[in-house]
């Protein structure tokens, strides 16, 4: 667990790692925006919104989306900011509880499908897809499964949180930096929810039909 009552030092040691990601992604085509980062208990580098975040720190971040490589990494030059994906572009994501997603993840380790998943200290798992495909009903019902597509966002690792760091659970580099379907991640999903409710049956938990 980090303690984010760090040093200046730290906080430009890190900057550098956050600086580092940021341009790799925009090289890739990602479309990554500064956030605004923990300072102590709070998020700085936006006025307004201290105690929510991470979050953009431009308020015009939607028309930044797109931004080249060399003018993403002089939005890094001076602050340790959170490294923010900027989804409905070209990636959307899809969020959800940490059970749902190692039970998603297994499903597609099962099948040869390996997926980009970002995790979060609070056991919140996030799929990176290809964007442009709605949730399915099924898992709209869930209640704490989001979808993340045009106009939102979502951060990426090695962004500080509290409690710890955003960190991937599957980088893209094994899947060859070529995202899948939403709708086989969602497939995923939906026979992790069957086989989470047929364990539950078969053990001492009794899920109602």
């Amino acid at each position: 667990m980090l303690d984010m009552d760090t040093s200046d030092s730290w906080r430009r040691a890190f900057r550098v790692e956050l600086r580092a990601q940021a341009i790799g992604l925009a090289w890739r085509g990602w479309p990554v925006l500064p956030g605004t980062y923990l300072a102590g208990s709070q998020w700085a580098g936006r006025e307004g919104v201290e105690s929510i975040g991470p979050v953009p720190v431009h308020a015009d971040w939607q028309e930044r989306i797109g931004t080249k490589p060399e003018q993403v990494a002089t939005w890094w030059t001076g602050r340790p900011y959170s490294v923010l994906l900027a989804t409905g572009v070209t990636l959307d994501a899809i969020e959800v509880p940490g059970h749902l997603g190692r039970g998603a993840a297994r499903v597609l380790r099962a099948v040869g499908l390996p997926a980009p998943i970002i995790a979060t200290p609070d056991d919140r798992w996030t799929f990176l897809v290809r964007s442009g495909q709605k949730l399915a009903r099924p898992l709209v019902e869930q209640g704490d499964v989001v979808l993340h597509a045009a106009g939102s966002f979502v951060p990426l690792p090695p962004t500080p949180v509290q409690h710890g760091v955003v960190h991937w659970r599957v980088r893209p580099e094994v899947c060859g930096w070529q995202m899948p379907a939403a709708s086989l991640v969602q497939d995923a999903l939906m026979d992790a929810i069957v086989d989470a409710a047929t364990y539950a049956r078969g053990g001492r938990l009794v899920v109602a039909d």
